[in-house]
């Protein structure tokens, strides 16, 4: 097998796209038990439908069990096995080593494991400790430098090894942070993170120096300043698709990409660039940089490598990580509109919305195999099939167009409308 390339599934039309637009595997969270509870995750309702999709498709699937459990989530997992065996997973993802035997005593021995990156594996000594364990691979901790993921793959050669390759990087140390439990009472570890390091605060400095949340007005956080600086929560967002070939030949197995809260276009533009950009290792065709702009279009933070090259995104003239914030900076230049629907006769589709287009707009179509096709021609139409000036979410509309497109096709539009 090749490298493979892991896509972000939150609910079942991602998983969908994440699958036709080039994913090997996807990952994906059941209620209540992974990192992202807010995330849509999966129920039961969504079984057979995933499982027509895994068989048809022949690809990968892995669940995340990667939260830290305390004993009241310990017992509903217990309780839940049974149901979480019914479903069609090839792995699971875990970080509480106690589920080693929890799993092997409900799935058998030879179930599939998967350390999480919330296990914070940064050497070749832990990564051995946990393949005698049972785990077939290691999700890195975000920490790791290439030349360490050499390392522990020459220690380790029959040990799978997966790391991050694009999407959001936390400030703390793998995901192990308090922050949010501290300042919104929810625990980042339990799949509740409030982005706390995110949020918008002012400086106040009447007297020592205070932080002010945007949205709780007097109530302050001290901040403790030396030499005039003070901390930077916000992390930038990691783009290593410039560099996948180093990740290759230092042993990776897997690139995954983070993404289960981000959009249905965005985990479809993104998996596509990274499929492109990992083909063309192969085959040397440079199409795939035309794919690549897609990753900032895209909303998105300021771009860096992460820790790969050194000990953080700084400044490149410091020998550390390559920032790539001047390409782009927290913009989104496109707006995902929906998808093309079903085809009702020739030229004429129905339109599935996310948000509104008019008539007057330019829009684009994409897929997985084509780039994008511009349209400033294309008539709408209402449920009696008269024209309108403009479609909506959540009614029956539809698109006629002298365009070559498909059912499935994304739609989307520059914010700011030409």
């Amino acid at each position: 097998m090749g490298v493979e390339l892991l896509s972000p599934a939150g609910n079942l039309e991602k998983l969908r796209l994440a699958f036709a637009y080039g994913a090997d595997a996807a990952y994906l969270g059941l209620s209540d038990f992974s990192l992202r509870s807010n995330a849509k995750n999966f129920t039961t309702d969504d079984l057979e439908q995933v499982r027509v999709l895994k068989a048809e498709s022949g690809k990968r699937l892995y669940c995340t069990l990667n939260m830290l459990f305390d004993e009241a989530n310990l017992a509903a997992l217990k309780e839940q096995l049974p149901v979480i065996k019914t479903w069609p997973f090839d792995a699971y993802i875990i970080s509480d080593i106690g589920l080693v035997p929890l799993l092997q005593d409900a799935f058998g021995p030879s179930v599939e494991l998967h350390l999480s990156t919330q296990a914070s594996c940064t050497n070749s000594s832990s990564a051995s400790m946990y393949h005698k364990m049972g785990f077939r691979r290691v999700i890195l901790g975000r920490e790791t430098p290439l030349q360490d993921i050499r390392r522990i793959k020459d220690a380790n050669p029959d040990l799978e090894l997966e790391v991050f390759v694009h999407g959001a990087m936390c400030m703390a140390y793998s995901g192990r942070c308090l922050l949010s439990s501290h300042l919104a009472g929810r625990s980042a570890n339990q799949g509740d993170c409030s982005h706390t390091c995110r949020w918008n605060y002012q400086l106040l400095a009447s007297g020592e120096l205070a932080l002010e949340e945007e949205q709780r007005k007097g109530v302050y956080y001290p901040v403790i300043e030396q030499d005039g600086y003070t901390t930077i929560l916000s992390s930038k967002d990691l783009c290593m698709i410039d560099h996948l070939k180093e990740l290759v030949d230092a042993g990776v197995d897997s690139l995954k990409i983070e993404g289960r809260m981000k959009s249905s276009y965005y985990v479809a533009v993104v998996t596509r660039a990274y499929r492109k950009a990992l083909d063309a290792l192969a085959t040397g065709d440079e199409r795939w940089r035309t794919f690549r702009q897609d990753l900032f279009d895209i909303s998105h933070r300021e771009y860096s490598t992460g820790f790969f090259f050194g000990h953080g995104p700084v400044d490149p003239t410091m020998g550390q990580g390559i920032d790539k914030s001047t390409e782009q900076g927290y913009l989104r230049d496109y707006l995902f509109c929906g998808f093309i629907g079903e085809q009702v006769e020739p030229g004429v589709f129905a339109l599935e919305l996310k948000n509104q287009i008019r008539k007057d707009m330019t829009i684009e179509y994409i897929s997985s195999a084509v780039h994008r096709i511009e349209d400033n021609g294309f008539c709408l139409l209402d449920e009696q099939f008269q024209p309108i000036e403009q479609a909506d979410h959540g009614k029956v509309q539809y698109l006629k167009t002298d365009k070559s497109i498909q059912t499935g096709y994304i739609i989307r539009r520059e914010t700011v409308v030409k």
